[in-house]
């Protein structure tokens, strides 16, 4: 499957400095936006992560303007890790640029791992503002303790959400990820003997966030 993209990277100013993005803008007309969220930098996520990367490319073959931020401390994106808070502040500041560049147009949230968690806090931060995201697709999203004894307190998200699990997750383990959505009665889709990094899984990924974003209206 080929994917007609123009890639760039641009700075735009952050709150603490430039935030480096790698943007993939569809030759065709423009559809809607996507920002797109990486797993943790301090374990070497960085916007050209395959999943990410799989991402952008099924985005924008379908007509979006997939953003990807590099997180604080990462590639071109000035600052320090700030487990998740500061990371939120700065895609809403993203979103809101792009949004005011695109008006009208819907707009996609979508992140992994980590990034999975600082999208679910972006779409709480909009909520809170009186904006609601009702596009958000989710994968490996963490969850109370996962490996690395790191703690999670993931915010709810819109019931429209997609939230994509690997059957065989070693790091959030998919009990952990079920407990999270319950309350709130989320479906999760599991893809069948998928790890976290979705190895050898990326096409089912793919096809997946495809199927989701073909649904999503023109105009919002």
């Amino acid at each position: 499957m080929s994917f007609p993209i123009a890639s760039k990277r641009t700075l735009v100013e952050g709150h603490v400095g430039n935030i480096e993005l790698l943007v993939d803008t569809p030759q065709s007309t423009v559809r809607g936006i996507a920002v797109v969220a990486h797993p943790h930098p301090l374990q070497g996520g960085s916007a050209e992560h395959k999943v990410p990367h799989v991402f952008a490319k099924t985005l924008t073959a379908r007509g979006f303007v997939a953003v990807r931020p590099n997180f604080r401390g990462v590639g071109g994106t000035e600052g320090v890790h700030d487990a998740g808070v500061g990371e939120a502040t700065d895609l809403l500041g993203v979103v809101s640029l792009y949004r005011q560049a695109h008006p009208g147009l819907p707009l996609v949230l979508a992140g992994f791992s980590f990034g999975a968690y600082v999208i679910a806090r972006v779409a709480e931060l909009l909520r809170s503002q009186g904006a609601e995201t009702p596009f958000v697709v989710l994968a490996g999203a963490p969850w109370a303790v996962v490996e690395g004894q790191r703690s999670y307190d993931t915010p709810n998200v819109p019931a429209t959400s997609l939230v994509i699990h690997g059957e065989r997750d070693e790091r959030v383990l998919l009990s952990a990820v079920l407990d999270w959505a319950r309350p709130q009665g989320l479906p999760v889709v599991v893809i069948p003997s998928a790890n976290h990094f979705f190895t050898g899984k990326l096409g089912a990924l793919a096809r997946l966030v495809g199927a989701y974003v073909d649904h999503v209206p023109h105009l919002m």
